[in-house]
């Protein structure tokens, strides 16, 4: 058959498509065998270090020892989250025991509401490991830890309570209600407890939740509010403020990705478009912020240093001659970016390129740890909270968690 002018034109685009989409999912691949390879040996190294039950690694600290927290702490449930993604990709049944040990563990935290963060700390853990086994036990187990924080939900707030009340950082102010945007990480708890129990009241909190959110912590450029203060009795917001930001007013970067993320979820369990938009605005405000490094890697902050930025904390800027970075909101949005591209039409391309180059970033000698140091973690250049003069430049255990899960989303798209 005789092929005319167009038709070789179109064989030859065919065949470049083919080349490049081929040499992409290589590059991909690559991506998660230097990840995953590494989780292995730092991860061995780890659990020969790391065999007290009660003792969850979390951070290096300022001294450069490896940093453990107790049971109660946020953190906790991240490390069985990452020897679950660990599982995950090798299907090694050597991951899977430790998997299983140190899940269980942290079974008396289903019964805990003294805090919002049940959600990082029981679905990390037990969402993945009923994911992965079909363990009926552990289903019960997330289904009560759903109970006890639907606990800290007031229905004239509309929200669930972060931190009991406390002090803002001027000393001046007092939280009577604090809803952080963290909070929007443990709402996907909710939405699996009415799934897998058919009753909605769990799910009505977490939209209710989301509702209350997207009007009282996102600005009109679609950057967020870390602390949003309500009052108990009517539900008004009193207050609007920062606990780990650079200032009231500025833009935390680890909040920003986890608002990109949260709302990415929200959209996920239920398909309402309205989270769809705003989880797309915020994405975009991260993406195109003119602070943002060229290797996509953010600052802790978007605002640090910025004219026009009052921290109510002592800050010295002459103690940081580079400012900080906090690779875990890189971590954070990469995975996020990854989900949010099957939903977001023709901008769906555009947001697994970024996520992509995150990885890439993340994947880099600048950011990915050599066997043998760090602690044992993967990711370095962390920033936990710089007010509080914790956790700079440092390892973080949910760094590396967001890392594995972005690279398994990576390998699934």
């Amino acid at each position: 058959m005789k092929l005319t002018g167009l038709t070789k034109i179109m064989l030859l685009v065919a065949c470049f498509l083919l080349t490049r989409s081929g040499l992409a999912q290589q590059k991909n691949q690559g991506l998660l065998e230097k990840g995953f390879n590494l989780a292995q040996q730092q991860y061995h190294h780890m659990l020969e270090v790391s065999t007290d039950l009660n003792k969850y690694p979390r951070t290096s600290a300022k001294d450069g020892s490896l940093r453990y927290v107790d049971i109660w702490d946020w953190t906790g449930g991240f490390w069985p989250g990452d020897l679950w993604y660990v599982y995950e990709y090798t299907k090694d049944t050597l991951w899977k025991q430790q998997s299983i040990k140190w899940t269980e563990s942290l079974e008396k935290n289903k019964f805990n509401s003294s805090n919002h963060d049940l959600g990082f700390m029981m679905y990390c853990s037990y969402g993945n490991a009923y994911r992965l086994t079909g363990n009926e036990s552990y289903k019960n187990i997330l289904i009560q830890s759903a109970k006890s924080l639907c606990k800290r939900y007031n229905p004239k707030v509309g929200s669930i309570e972060s931190w009991n009340s406390r002090l803002s950082w001027d000393g001046k102010t007092m939280w009577h209600y604090p809803v952080i945007i963290d909070n929007m990480m443990n709402l996907e708890l909710l939405f699996f407890a009415s799934k897998v129990t058919g009753d909605r009241t769990y799910k009505d909190i977490a939209v209710k939740h989301a509702e209350q959110t997207m009007k009282n912590h996102i600005r009109s450029d679609y950057s967020t509010y870390h602390v949003v203060n309500y009052d108990t009795l009517s539900g008004k917001v009193l207050n609007r403020q920062t606990c780990q930001g650079y200032s009231d007013h500025s833009t935390w970067a680890r909040g920003q990705a986890w608002a990109i993320y949260g709302f990415t979820m929200v959209y996920r369990e239920t398909k309402d478009t309205r989270f769809l938009h705003t989880a797309m605005h915020l994405a975009d405000f991260y993406l195109k912020n003119k602070n943002l490094p060229e290797d996509k890697i953010p600052y802790w902050d978007f605002n640090v240093n910025e004219k026009g930025y009052r921290p109510d904390w002592k800050y010295d800027s002459s103690l940081y001659k580079l400012v900080p970075r906090d690779a875990s909101a890189a971590a954070i949005v990469s995975s996020a970016l990854l989900e949010l591209s099957k939903y977001a039409g023709k901008k769906g391309k555009e947001y697994k390129s970024n996520a992509i180059q995150m990885l890439n970033s993340l994947s880099s000698s600048s950011y990915l740890a050599q066997p043998g140091t760090n602690n044992n973690f993967l990711i370095k250049h962390c920033t936990g909270s710089f007010p509080h003069g914790e956790e700079i430049d440092v390892p973080l255990v949910y760094a590396d968690y967001y890392y594995l899960e972005a690279l398994l989303r990576l390998k699934d798209y």
